[in-house]
């Protein structure tokens, strides 16, 4: 009864964003065994048409479309959430540390996210990632380095009105560590734009991976993606053929679930009327 009623309290979008989200990471969990073939397997002639052996055909290199689409949800959903927990972890601590500290470390790294943030975000991925490869590491590192002095600029903002309050002080004044005074006294009180940001940051990353992979510079084949699906299989479309857009459809139907899942955590926890 109390499941029943937690469940009817939610609203019906974020209902649907709940189980969209909650389907992927079930299928990106069992792709490994419910997929027909391996990844990279060539099973047949290229653009080979929809049958019972390829339930969506093959592609330009005659791998069965539909393992592809499975195994590029698994690895864009791993490296997007992966990249994005080290950018929020990564901002989220520097926007601590310059809001609690202050004076010139603030200063510092204030003035060197400025830096970054004047170059728009897709010419600087697409440079580092020419400088330093296009491997999965380095496409996490370059993603959160970039991305993380945006969760910085908004921690540091919300952070620094906490900061200067009553009982942050007087922790202080009790000798508190800044570890304490971080997770203790100032986190808790900035949980509900962090949910948001988390949310929309995801949705950022997991766009950018795509945008990436597209322009040739994300995941690297033969590992599978949906941004560089839609840029091999393209030419099907002139056919009449439209697998190429079942990525590209994944990939918005994450991001509108996403979006409808955040806007209900975060009208829970500001306690913001719907």
């Amino acid at each position: 009864m109390v499941v029943r009623a937690s469940l009817t309290s939610i609203p019906s979008p974020a209902r649907f964003g709940l189980a969209v989200i909650a389907i992927y990471l079930l299928l990106a969990l069992l792709t490994p065994w419910i997929a027909p073939y391996l990844e990279s397997e060539v099973v047949g002639h290229a653009y080979m048409p929809i049958s019972i052996d390829h339930p969506l055909g093959t592609d330009s290199l005659g791998r069965d479309m539909l393992t592809r689409i499975l195994y590029g949800g698994r690895n864009t959903l791993g490296i997007a959430l992966s990249a994005t927990l080290l950018t929020f972890l990564t901002g989220m601590v520097a926007g601590l540390f310059a809001a609690i500290i202050g004076g010139w470390p603030d200063q510092l790294l204030s003035r060197f996210v400025d830096v970054v943030m004047s170059v728009p975000q897709l010419i600087m991925k697409l440079f580092l990632l020419s400088v330093f490869g296009t491997s999965v590491p380095s496409l996490i590192l370059i993603i959160a380095a970039v991305d993380s002095t945006r969760v910085f600029r908004l921690v540091r903002a919300t952070a620094s009105d906490v900061a200067v309050m009553d009982f942050v002080e007087a922790a202080r004044v009790r000798g508190e560590g800044l570890g304490w005074i971080m997770t203790r006294e100032v986190l808790p009180n900035i949980t509900a734009p962090l949910i948001a940001e988390f949310g929309l940051r995801f949705c950022f990353v997991f766009l950018a991976i795509s945008a990436l992979s597209f322009l040739g510079l994300g995941i690297q084949p033969p590992m599978a993606d949906w941004g560089q699906m839609v840029r091999e299989n393209a030419i099907l479309i002139t056919f009449g053929n439209v697998t190429p857009l079942i990525p590209a459809t994944a990939i918005a139907l994450l991001t509108i679930s996403v979006n409808f899942v955040v806007d209900w955590m975060l009208q829970r926890s500001s306690g913001v009327a719907e």
